[in-house]
């Protein structure tokens, strides 16, 4: 009999935690929900609802709040995270945990993009959740289709594997890159997502935003061919285009002094110097890894 722990990360959730907590009963064997500093009553009806609690006495983060719910952990099979604001459906829980439980993977991360498109989903919101993607897939070295879904099951065995630097939504795109670089079997299930559910607490646009730059100053370390490389070759190719653009104007009587040629020249060489850095980082990055898996 396979054990499943599910764990809800909730911050003011009063309205959905509840018919959340009801659901995910049905398919896991104990509960957890993280209070995030919540101010409303939503610690008070999850524990009525049949969960337990454990309560941060200020808003952390979901980061944080995960951190919290995999450091009490014990005794378990299988782990799943859900969201409290009732846009995941916990009756698709056992979608998730049966690539697990059949030895076919030991992550499942819920897409609501795994087929293409999701007619529900904003336009907006694609838009940004592709960028977040390509970002995320690129610094974890991925092929996921969602990578910002907090619906997911994870084997026990991978609990020491995450670090949760990020105290913030920066967590699903970190989890999903430290998964890939210990090596874990990752394999994404489609999920259905409700938008009619009020979710009011933040920005999509300055969440996407912070995240995104979340996962940039990762890439420093994870992808440094990347995160040095390729701005350092832009630099290079608008040194070199600008350069001969203000020659030949210099040239042709339009500029009399070289000033912008020399600007466009420092522009081009510091390029080159970025990218010798993304170059060596990498490298030296790869020794260090080739060095440990010794």
């Amino acid at each position: 009999m396979t054990h499943i722990t599910a764990i809800l990360p909730a911050y003011n959730e009063q309205i959905s935690i509840g018919s959340v907590i009801i659901g995910t009963n049905r398919y896991a064997d104990r509960v957890i929900v993280i209070d995030d500093g919540s101010t409303d009553k939503t610690a008070e009806i999850a524990e009525i609802a049949g969960a337990e609690v454990i309560k941060h006495p200020e808003n952390r983060g979901k980061g944080a709040a995960l951190k919290t719910g995999f450091n009490t952990l014990n005794k378990t099979d299988v782990i799943v995270t859900i969201d409290a604001d009732g846009q995941n459906n916990p009756s698709e829980i056992p979608k998730l945990v049966a690539p697990i439980v059949n030895g076919e993977a030991d992550l499942v991360n819920g897409s609501r993009y795994i087929d293409g498109g999701e007619k529900n989903t904003p336009t907006y919101r694609r838009v940004g959740q592709s960028v977040l993607d390509i970002a995320t897939n690129i610094n974890g070295k991925t092929h996921i289709t969602d990578s910002q879904s907090g619906f997911r099951a994870f084997a026990a065995h991978t609990v020491p594997v995450f670090r949760f630097h990020q105290t913030g939504f920066g967590i699903e795109s970190e989890m999903l890159t430290e998964a890939s670089k210990a090596g874990l079997r990752i394999k994404e299930v489609k999920i259905g997502v409700r938008y009619d559910v009020a979710n009011n607490k933040r920005n999509p646009i300055s969440h996407g935003v912070s995240v995104l730059v979340k996962i940039i100053h990762d890439m420093e370390f994870n992808r440094p061919l990347y995160y040095f490389t390729v701005p350092g070759l832009v630099l290079i190719i608008i040194g070199l285009v600008a350069g001969l653009v203000f020659f030949g104007q210099y040239l042709g009587g339009h500029y009399r002094s070289l000033a912008p040629t020399v600007v466009a020249g420092l522009i081009a060489i510091a390029g080159i110097f970025v990218s010798f850095t993304g170059i060596i980082l990498d490298t030296l990055t790869r020794m260090i890894r080739q060095t440990m898996n010794k």
